[in-house]
Formats: structure tokens, sequence, C-alpha cells
């Protein structure tokens, strides 16, 4: 009988290699080579892994191809619709991740009450008994009554009492706590989640059960073992938060059957999730008069336009080397701006602490928030606030130029929809006929002149 080898595989992206190394020689992390058992290779002859039934498959013309029409299952959340593209595909495999504690097993026990009235569903858990499932669902008050559940880990079994069952839904929570048989190695480790999630897609795919795995995360905040696992199924979600924060915001990273960096808003409150449909409302902070430091720009997050409050503190610094911190925006991108604020605006801030944050614990990656940031520090450096109803968007470029972004006009409507009247654009962005509503459009093409209008 053949042995059981020992390799150590990357936890980054599960590559094998024959003996430990500081790193990976693959991917290059260091520190990520955990020890495993590989299976015994298997003799010549001996069967494939199960295919559930599905017929051999035949080699076809593209354009043969007829596939047949199935509807997206709405999940009863019109904000994690919204993220998924419009709701739950047959036979999709949906990867979810998020800190412990942020509320994924809540969000999930909420959709399956709101869907298993009218689909069969499952819940499979592995890291609770049936009894605290139960007192979480009277926790959140949910419907219990056509809400199955199961707490098992080893994924035979789990596939041998779903099939039956003929799931439209099945959830399992989590990844890193089933194991297969066929596995020696520990549960967790990155062989088995390897083959376990390896199994569930294949069961997922061959009976058009839209599957929902849940992954821990790392320290680093990434979905926790082996790259392949996000390679394997069809979207990718994550489930974020501040800390301290009531608000939770859920992101597709990658989505086969929709637009990826769709943002989803949730409230965590003491009946579960509650959806927050104008999240713009969050993410302002609400003055009683202008402040100075402060700019609302709109940003967008996938196709959500979003109110967004840009908050700058420019103070005159103590230390040789002054501080650039930067939560939200690009701290790297920050120190860039202000650069082109001395150059092309002859506000010279090189002997000024620059702290910029954005309202909310909101994270701004798009380049539409150049002109936000660079005002609001302008502001605080002049301890002039910039104006009650305004708003400004626009991304600056190394020459001063105000370049346009994508979107100007939705932009505009949604930030007429809240009350602003007067804007700050790019005038590539500028409707033609200068105003939207009520609001008063300035179309600037550089930057001086948008230091001008705020003058």
């Amino acid at each position: 009988m053949a042995r059981n080898k020992t390799v150590f595989v990357c936890e980054s992206c599960g590559a094998s290699h024959a003996k430990w190394a500081g790193q990976c020689s693959d991917c290059g992390a260091w520190n990520t080579l955990v020890e495993s058992v590989a299976a015994a290779p298997a003799k010549p002859g001996a069967s494939a892994p199960a295919s559930f039934g599905t017929a051999a498959p035949q080699v076809e013309r593209l354009n043969a191809i007829r596939p047949a029409e199935t509807a997206r299952t709405p999940t009863g959340l019109s904000e994690l619709d919204r993220v998924l593209g419009g709701g739950l595909v047959p036979g999709s495999v949906i990867l979810i991740g998020g800190d412990p504690g942020i509320g994924k097993s809540t969000l999930l026990l909420q959709v399956l009450a709101q869907l298993s009235a009218a689909i069969p569903a499952l819940y499979v858990t592995g890291e609770e008994s049936l009894e605290q499932v139960h007192l979480r669902a009277q926790r959140l008050s949910v419907d219990q009554a056509e809400l199955a559940v199961l707490a098992e880990t080893c994924v035979e079994r789990v596939l041998a009492l779903a099939k039956p069952q003929a799931p439209r839904l099945v959830v399992i929570d989590s990844v890193q706590t089933v194991f297969s048989q066929a596995v020696t190695s520990a549960p967790g480790s990155v062989s088995q989640v390897r083959e376990s999630a390896s199994m569930l897609v294949r069961f997922a795919k061959a009976t058009g059960t839209a599957l929902i795995l849940v992954g821990h995360v790392t320290k680093e905040g990434t979905i926790a073992g082996p790259r392949v696992l996000e390679h394997m199924v069809d979207t990718v979600l994550y489930f974020e938060a501040e800390a301290s924060s009531r608000f939770r915001v859920i992101r597709a990273v990658k989505n086969r059957f929709g637009a990826v960096n769709e943002l989803g808003v949730f409230a965590m409150s003491d009946a579960g999730l509650k959806q927050v449909t104008n999240p713009s409302a969050i993410f302002l902070s609400r003055h009683e008069e202008p402040v100075p430091g402060s700019a609302v720009m709109v940003t967008r997050e996938g196709s959500r336009p979003m109110l967004v409050e840009v908050q700058a503190l420019v103070d005159g610094s103590q230390l040789h080397n002054p501080r650039r911190v930067a939560l939200g925006p690009d701290s790297q991108r920050l120190a860039m701006l202000l650069a082109v604020l001395h150059r092309h605006g002859g506000v010279p801030l090189g002997d000024q602490d620059v702290f910029v944050n954005v309202v909310g614990g909101m994270r701004v990656t798009e380049t539409a928030a150049d002109l936000a940031v660079i005002l609001a520090a302008l502001s605080s450096f002049r301890d002039r606030p910039l104006g009650e109803r305004l708003v400004v968007f626009g991304e600056i470029g190394l020459a001063g130029e105000i370049r346009p972004v994508p979107g100007g006009e939705e932009r505009l409507s949604e930030a007429a929809k809240h009350g602003f009247t007067r804007a700050i654009v790019p005038r590539a962005n500028a409707p033609r006929s200068k105003r939207i509503g009520e609001m008063e459009i300035v179309a600037v093409a550089r930057l001086g002149e948008a230091i001008d209008a705020i003058a």
C-alpha cells in the first residue's frame, strides 16, 4: 500500500513544496508554508470524483448552445440583491468573508428565513449547535417554520443529507470548519479547504443549487485559506465595518453574474441587520453652521452615487517631517495632491501636519475625491468654511488641470436631490444648461479656477 507523503502547502497561493522554506517560490509570500499530508496517488483506472449524476461532457460549438432561461431568485434584501447583480443565480457559488462578529451569520440567517417560505433552503452550521442557531433566530424574530438547519462538518455527510432535500439554496457556515474524509489533514488546513470547497462547488453546479460559503478572514483582511478558493467560486463578497460603528458595508470584489465594486449598506440593530436605502444620509455630518475643513463630494460605488463628507485638519507641525495622514483616501495620493496645491495653487503646506478623514469610515479610492481633499485642506488652512450647500468632485492632474470623472450628471442629480445648491465640477462634466434643478454649476478646468470659486 502506498504511503501518504508530507508536503508543505502555501496558504496564500496553494502551491506545494517538498520541504519547508521561509518564502513561497511561486507567489513570493513569506511564512505561509504549512505542513500537510498529500494523499497517495490514485491507482490507474481508479474512478474519478463523483459527478452527482451529470451526463458525460461533449465538445460543442459555442453558437449551438441554448442556455435555459433561469430567473434570479431575490434574497428579500434589496441591498444584497444590488451587490449580487439582482439576486441568486441557480448553480452559483458565493463566498462571503468578514471579521468575526461583523454579522455574516446574522445576515444569512435573515436571508434564509425570508426565502425558506418560497423555496427549499438549508443552513449548515459547523460552528454552532442547533440550539444556538435557534436562540439566534429567536433574537432576530425571524420565521422558523420552514427553515431547515443541519449541524455537520463532514462534507460527504452534508451532501448525502442535502441531496434528498433538493434545496435551491445551501449555506455553509463556515468553509474552514468542514472536512472531507478523503483528506487526512485537519479541518481548516489548505488541502481540506480546497478539497471540501471543490466537492461543494461540483454539487452546486451539477444540481443547480445556489451555494453560499462563509469564509474566515486573516489579520490582513483577506479570506483565509488557499487563494485558489476565490478562483473556484463565482462571487466574492466582503463584509466590512469600522471599529465601534453600527453600519456594515458589503461589497463585491468578484462577480461573474454582475458588476464588481457594487456596495450594499446595512445597520446593525437589536433585531438584526436593517437595510440602509439612503447611504448618503449616514455619511454626512450635520453641522449647525458651516465649519472649516469640510467638503462634500459625490462618490460612486459601482452604479450607486453617494454623498460623503471629506474632512481635513491642517495645523503647524512641531516635527522635522510633517505628518500626512489619510483615513479613507490614499495616503500617497494625498502627498501628491499637496504638492500640486503648492506648485499650481501657490499654497505652501510643507511645514504643516495634514490629516484627512472621510466621515463614517467610508473608504474612497476613486480619483474623483481629489478636488474635495484639496479644497477641504485649503479651507482648514485658511480657517474659512467652503459653504453650506456646496458639493465638489473632480480629478486633479500633476499639471494642475481638473480632469473629468465618470457619471458626472448622475453625481449632480444625487446632490440636487439632497438639497445642494452649488457645485464645483470639471468643465467636461458640466451640463450644457449650467444648472440642474435649482443647483448652480461652476465648471473649472484648472486648480486655480477652483480656488477662485471658493474665495
